[in-house]
């Protein structure tokens, strides 16, 4: 008789146990799959650095995409997928289950964007293109872009990361964090200095800022790679024998309606960038050098030259004295008069 009964709990248990997994299963499998009452056949959405589930939830609960926002969430603990879903812009096709709708954030393809940052640009021009390519705000950017916390972190010694911003070509999700980006252009920039570029500033006598700074000033006058370290030569040339730099896009740098041809009044313009007023360097980069720039700035080319002026082609005639470099310049001077004049018979 007591064995009967044994076997009888013994079933009963197994019973229960049976009907308890297959609720579990149950309620597993209905959670993945919960009809969500999709509203769009076709959808975007943005998912932004630092999202939590939650606030990933209330997205696509305000999007119409899911109708129960605690389904959606069991169901995508359920599948271990809370940490998994990038960050970017998402297309959701005909996603009308919590299983579709998981499936294509965690799988899809965010969308990609390609952002070419040029030589010379300042921090403001890529803000301005970042605004345009990534729909960033680019007063934020740039907020960003001085932020100390952000500097300290990359031991950049300046009130901005004007210079720090490589220039390259990126490919970033659509809907990236601004902040990431900035970070991202500055930690490739970081890259570029090797142990030996370090070793050469140290030689040189010049902190890295210091590099920098002298580079972007290289490269707001040079067109051609092969006249860099020869530029480069002239300004440091003109440091050492204590002279002004007198560098033309130092004061691009500094009036509003850049770039244009300078007046005679812009180079009074009061200034710490103004090159033609003060002695040395300025206080930073007046834009994001390249590495040829760099280089040249930390391998000039021993040369006499302290005068430089623009031929019209691209090209630069360079000059040990000033008489010589008065004629450069009137020679200059009669070049641009005659394009005026066959500019005027057109």
């Amino acid at each position: 008789m007591g064995e009967i009964l044994k076997k009888s709990k013994t079933k009963i248990l197994v019973g229960i146990l049976v009907l308890s997994v297959s609720l579990l299963i149950t309620f597993v499998l209905s959670a993945i799959y919960w009809p969500q009452n999709n509203k769009h056949s076709y959808s975007k959405i943005k998912i932004e650095t630092g999202s939590s589930l939650n606030t990933i939830t209330q997205i696509l609960y305000s999007e119409g995409i899911i109708s129960n926002k605690n389904m959606f969430k069991i169901a995508v603990k359920i599948l271990g997928k809370e940490k998994k879903i990038p960050v970017g812009k998402f297309s959701l096709v005909n996603a009308s289950s919590n299983y579709e709708i998981i499936d294509q954030l965690v799988h899809g393809v965010p969308e990609i964007i390609k952002v070419r940052i040029l030589e010379g640009w300042d921090l403001k021009r890529i803000a301005k293109y970042l605004e345009r390519k990534m729909e960033f705000d680019s007063t934020n950017f740039i907020t960003l872009a001085c932020n100390k916390e952000i500097l300290n972190k990359y031991n950049i010694n300046a009130e901005s990361a004007e210079g720090y911003l490589y220039p390259d070509t990126y490919f970033f999700f659509n809907g990236d964090d601004p902040k990431h980006v900035l970070q991202h252009l500055i930690s490739k920039h970081q890259n570029l200095w090797t142990p030996a570029l370090k070793r050469r500033a140290e030689l040189m006598n010049m902190t890295k800022h210091e590099v920098v700074t002298l580079a972007s000033i290289i490269e707001g006058e040079a067109i051609y790679d092969s006249e860099r370290a020869k530029i480069s030569g002239v300004y440091h040339n003109r440091l050492k024998k204590g002279m002004k730099l007198q560098a033309d896009p130092t004061i691009q740098y500094i009036i509003p309606d850049s770039p244009r041809r300078l007046l005679h009044r812009d180079l009074k313009i009061e200034s710490p960038y103004n090159t033609y007023l003060n002695y040395g360097l300025p206080p930073g980069p007046i834009n994001s050098p390249g590495e040829s720039s760099i280089i040249a700035a930390l391998y000039p080319e021993k040369n006499d030259f302290i005068f430089f002026v623009a031929t019209g082609g691209g090209y630069h005639t360079f000059t040990t004295n000033e008489r010589d470099h008065n004629k450069a310049r009137k020679k200059l001077q009669r070049m641009r008069r005659e394009l005026r004049k066959k500019r005027k018979n057109l």
